[in-house]
C-alpha cells in the first residue's frame, strides 16, 4: 500500500554563501538548504511533494528572485496548508543604535545601497502577510559572523560598516500576523555556530534531526510546531553550551499546528507501539486539550492556580496557545512548583467531565 504524503506542505528555502560584495560564508550554508529540502520532500520523512519545495542557492538568490519566489509561494498556498520559509545567510542591521531596520542580504546585496539591493525586514514581513496560510513557519539561520561588523568589497567604497544578524524587533515583526511563527538560530548577540568539519550549522543539524522524527515525542503522525522548537531549543545549547540559544516568536498561533508528516523511526505508523501502563505522560495531548478548553491561557477559569501553580511565575505570552505552551514546558522541566500532569488533568476533568480528549489522556 502506498503511504500518503503531505501535499499541503509548501516550502521556500534560500541560502547564500558566496556573496558578490560582502564576506562569504561557509559551504555549510548551502548544505543546510539542500538537506532541509531533501528532508521535507523525502517520502521517508516529511512527505512534501518535491514540486512544492523550492530552493534558491547563491546566484539564484538575487533580490528580485527572492521577492518573486515569495509572491509565487503566496499564490500557491491555501489557508489550511502549511508553509515554511527558510533563510540562511547574512543579515544586516542598518541602525545599530536603535535596531530599527534589518535587511536580508541577497547574493547581489551592496552595503552602499542596501534598500535597493537587499530585502528589508519591512518588505519581507509584507510578503509574508500575503501568504494566506494559518500555518506559516519562518526559519532564520543567520548571524554566522558572530555579531561582527561586515563591509563590502572594492565596489562599495562608500559603504559603512553594519552590524551583522537581525534584531529581536525584526524577528517579532516577521512573526506578526495570525498563524505565523518564527524560529531563529540564536539571539541577536550570539553566533549561529558551524563546527569545524561539520556538514551543517548547529541549528540546522538540530532542525533536521527534529524533522526526521526526533521532535515527535508522542509517536503521533505529525511533527508539530511547538514540539519542533522544544527539541531544537534543547538540542542546540547541549551542543554549544552557553553560547547559542534559538529563539521563537509566535502571534495568534491557534494550537500546535503540524509542520510535516513524521515518519522517522518509531514515528512511522507501521512501527508505532501502542501505549503501555508505564508510558510517559502525553504532554502534547494535554496541551492540545487545554488550549481548546481554556483558550485564554492558564489564567482562564484559574485552571493553573487550581492545579497548584503560581501565576506570577509564568512568562508573559501574547496568546493563550503560546501561554499554555510556555507554562507546560516549564512544568515538564520541573519549574512549575506543585503543578503536575496529573493535577492539570484532574482540574480539566472536573470542569469538563465528559470531554473525549481528556478521557483519552
Amino acid at each position: 500500500m502506498t503511504t500518503p504524503g503531505y501535499p499541503q506542505g509548501h516550502a521556500l528555502l534560500i541560502g547564500v554563501a558566496n556573496y558578490q560584495n560582502v564576506p562569504r560564508l561557509p559551504v555549510a550554508v548551502l548544505n543546510d538548504v539542500q538537506d532541509v529540502a531533501q528532508t521535507l520532500s523525502s517520502p521517508d520523512h516529511c512527505g512534501y511533494s518535491p514540486v512544492n519545495v523550492v530552493t534558491l542557492l547563491d546566484g539564484q538568490a538575487t533580490r528580485t528572485a527572492v521577492i518573486e519566489a515569495l509572491e509565487i509561494l503566496a499564490s500557491k498556498v491555501g489557508p489550511e496548508d502549511t508553509a515554511c520559509v527558510y533563510f540562511s545567510g547574512h543579515g544586516a542591521v542598518l541602525d545599530e543604535a536603535t535596531f530599527d531596520s534589518s535587511f536580508l542580504l541577497t547574493v547581489d546585496s551592496d552595503l552602499a545601497n542596501l534598500p535597493t539591493t537587499s530585502v528589508s525586514s519591512e518588505e519581507f514581513a509584507k510578503a509574508l502577510t500575503k501568504v494566506g496560510s494559518k500555518k506559516l513557519l519562518v526559519f532564520v539561520d543567520a548571524c554566522h559572523a558572530g555579531g561582527a561588523s561586515i563591509k563590502g568589497g572594492a565596489h562599495t567604497e562608500n559603504a559603512r560598516y553594519f552590524k551583522s544578524g537581525y534584531s529581536e524587533a525584526t524577528f517579532a515583526k516577521l512573526a506578526s500576523g495570525g498563524g505565523r511563527a518564527l524560529m531563529a538560530s540564536c539571539r541577536n548577540n550570539e553566533e549561529s555556530a558551524i563546527l569545524r568539519g561539520a556538514r551543517n550549522s548547529v541549528f540546522t543539524a538540530a532542525l533536521l534531526a527534529g524533522l526526521r522524527g526526533a521532535a515527535n515525542k508522542t509517536g503521533g503522525d505529525f511533527i508539530r510546531v511547538f514540539d519542533l522548537f522544544d527539541y531544537v531549543s534543547e538540542k542546540v545549547p547541549n551542543t554549544i553550551p552557553d553560547d547559542q540559544h534559538p529563539v521563537f516568536f509566535a502571534e495568534r498561533v491557534e494550537g500546535n499546528f503540524p509542520v510535516a508528516l513524521s515518519r522517522g523511526g518509531m514515528k512511522s505508523a507501521g512501527n508505532r507501539r501502542p501505549p503501555t501502563a508505564n508510558a510517559a505522560p502525553d504532554w502534547a495531548g494535554l496541551e492540545e486539550a487545554l488550549v481548546d478548553l481554556y483558550p485564554s491561557g492558564p489564567k482562564d477559569q484559574e485552571a493553573w492556580s487550581r492545579a497548584g501553580g503560581n501565576l506570577s511565575r509564568l512568562p508573559f505570552q501574547s496568546t493563550g496557545a503560546a501561554s499554555w505552551h510556555a507554562a507546560l514546558r516549564m512544568a515538564r522541566q520541573g519549574g512549575g512548583g506543585k503543578v503536575t500532569f496529573d493535577s492539570l488533568l484532574a482540574v480539566a476533568q472536573n470542569d469538563f467531565e465528559n470531554n473525549p480528549a481528556l478521557m483519552k489522556l
